[in-house]
C-alpha cells in the first residue's frame, strides 16, 4: 500500500511564508510532534525581518532550528538568546510562558535571509502543567554521524546510535539528514511513529517516489530504505504516540479543554508572565477552535 503523503498548502505567519504539514486532516500528530512549520527560504530587505510579538503557550515544547539566518529568542523566564544555523532553541511552556522571536537588530538593518523549521511537541500529561524552562544548544553540541554519503545530525531525541542533549519529555526522533546522490539509508523501527519531510532532492522510498516539500508517514514496524537519486536534504521525525488525545487552540495545547479555557481567560486578562522589556503582544483571537 502507498504511504500517506501530506502536501501542505502555503501559509503566512506575521509576514514569513511557511508550509505546515502538521497538523493536517490526514494526520494530527506523529509521535509527540503536533505542529511542524517549515519557514521557507526568504530574503528580507534592509529594514525588514521577522517580528513575532509576545505571545503565550501552555502544554508544549517548541524547538527552532535554522538552516540560514538568525533569530532572537526572548521569553518570560528572562532568556535572551540569539539562535544561529545548526543550533537547537528548546523552550518548554509548562503551565504558562510567553516569548518573542524576531530578526536581530543588526540583520534587520543590513538585510538578511531566513530558512528553517519550528516544531511543537506536546508534553506528557504528567508534566503539561509543570515548570517552564529554556535550553539552547550550539551546533557542536548535537551529535553527528557520517558514513557512505549519509550525514545524520540528531537534533532532539535519539536514533541511529545517536542521542541529542536536548531535554525532550518523551521518546522522540528529530534528525536532519543529508544524502549524496546514489547513497542509501535504512530507516530502523526504533520508534513506533515516524515520518520524513523532504526539503530538497529526488529520492525513492523502496520503489515509491518521494516529492520535495511533502511529509510522508511511515507504517509502524516497517524498515524501509531511502535511495537518493540526487543530493537530498530531509528531516526525520517521530517518537512514542501521545499518552492520550490533545486539544489545540491558538498557541495552547492541553489534554483537558478546561486548561485551554483557563489559559485563554488569563491571557485576555493580562494575567500572564511577561517578557522583560517587551510591551507589544499578540492579542487573543476571537474565534475558538479545538
Amino acid at each position: 500500500m502507498p504511504h500517506l503523503v501530506i502536501r501542505p498548502p502555503a501559509e503566512d505567519v506575521e509576514g514569513q511564508p511557511i508550509l505546515r504539514p502538521l497538523p493536517s486532516r490526514q494526520c494530527r500528530a506523529g509521535g509527540p510532534f503536533g505542529f511542524f512549520d517549515h519557514m521557507l527560504a526568504t530574503v528580507y530587505a534592509p529594514g525588514h525581518g521577522v517580528n513575532i510579538r509576545q505571545h503565550p503557550h501552555i502544554g508544549l515544547s517548541t524547538l527552532t532550528y535554522l538552516f540560514e539566518g538568525e533569530l532572537l529568542h526572548k521569553d518570560s523566564l528572562g532568556s535572551d538568546q540569539r539562535v544561529a544555523p545548526g543550533e537547537a532553541s528548546w523552550m518548554t511552556a509548562g503551565k504558562a510562558i510567553a516569548h518573542v522571536e524576531r530578526t536581530p537588530d543588526d540583520l534587520r538593518a543590513s538585510g538578511s535571509r531566513l530558512h528553517g523549521l519550528q516544531i511543537w511537541l506536546a508534553s506528557p500529561v504528567s508534566v503539561e502543567q509543570g515548570d517552564s524552562h529554556y535550553r539552547h544548544h550550539l551546533a557542536g553540541d548535537l551529535p553527528v554521524s557520517e558514513s557512505l554519503g549519509v550525514r545524520i545530525r540528531m537534533i532532539a531525541g535519539e536514533g541511529f546510535c545517536l542521542t541529542s542533549p536536548v531535554p525532550v519529555l518523551s521518546p522522540t526522533l528529530y534528525a536532519e539528514v543529508h544524502m549524496v546522490a546514489g547513497s542509501t539509508l535504512l530507516i530502523p523501527d526504533e520508534h513506533l511513529e515516524r515520518a520524513l519531510y523532504v526539503l530538497e532532492g529526488d529520492m525513492q522510498l523502496q520503489d515509491e517516489a518521494v516529492q520535495p516539500l511533502t511529509l510522508l508517514v511511515l507504517d509502524a514496524g516497517e524498515q524501509p530504505t531511502l535511495v537518493a537519486q540526487s543530493d537530498c536534504h530531509l528531516m526525520l521525525i517521530g517518537g512514542a504516540p501521545l499518552d492520550g488525545p490533545r486539544r489545540m487552540n491558538w498557541n495552547f495545547v492541553a489534554s483537558d479543554v478546561a486548561l485551554i479555557d483557563q489559559a485563554r481567560a488569563k491571557w485576555a486578562a493580562r494575567d500572564w508572565p511577561t517578557v522583560p522589556g517587551e510591551t507589544e503582544r499578540i492579542e487573543l483571537p476571537s474565534s475558538r477552535r479545538n
